[in-house]
């Protein structure tokens, strides 16, 4: 028992960090394996494919340049486009005013046009009314002036150019009367 505990301890003393010699061997050529293993073919294929990420990534970027530009003369050419809509809808807006304007003036003055055509014609119309009246009067108050002035003098006044005068001075007398009234 002694001597395994001797042995324990001859054991005990080996740093457990450190490996045994042969142990450290097989170790340093089976990491040099696994490294020229990696370094031959999976560093390339890494590298392939990082290359290619970067590639695309990079493409991308300019590709979204590119497209923003793009993007951005469309929006100034939409913005201009847009201005110029508006100020052929303000110029259209403009003309139909200045149309509606006019169209309303030329109204204006065909209605008075009209209007004082209608008025001219109504004082026509009044005038020779009032010459018709006058003129029915003038007979009408002549026929009962000679009939009166008949049975008053007795005798009959059936001479016409007579009687026209009679009734001419009667009521040209009557006029100035009524003139000299007012």
């Amino acid at each position: 028992m002694i001597a395994n505990l001797v042995q324990i301890a001859a054991e005990e003393e080996q740093n457990p960090l450190i490996p045994p010699g042969p142990e450290l061997l097989v170790g340093t050529i089976a990491f040099a394996i696994v490294f020229f293993f990696f370094w031959k073919k999976l560093l390339p294929n890494i590298n392939k494919v990082l290359e290619e990420r970067r590639a695309a990534i990079e493409g991308g970027i300019e590709e979204a340049e590119t497209m923003k530009v793009e993007a951005q003369s469309v929006l100034e050419q939409y913005k201009a486009q847009l201005a110029e809509a508006r100020h052929e809808a303000a110029r259209l807006r403009q003309e139909a005013q200045e149309q509606g304007a006019t169209l309303i003036a030329e109204m204006r003055a065909e209605g008075q046009r009209q209007r004082e055509e209608i008025v001219a014609a109504g004082h026509s119309q009044i005038e020779a009314d009032r010459k018709a009246a006058a003129s029915a009067l003038r007979q009408d108050v002549g026929k009962l002036a000679t009939d009166l002035a008949g049975k008053l003098v007795g005798e009959s006044l059936e001479d016409h150019a007579r009687q026209s005068r009679v009734i001419d001075r009667f009521l040209d007398e009557l006029e100035e009367k009524a003139e000299a009234g007012r």
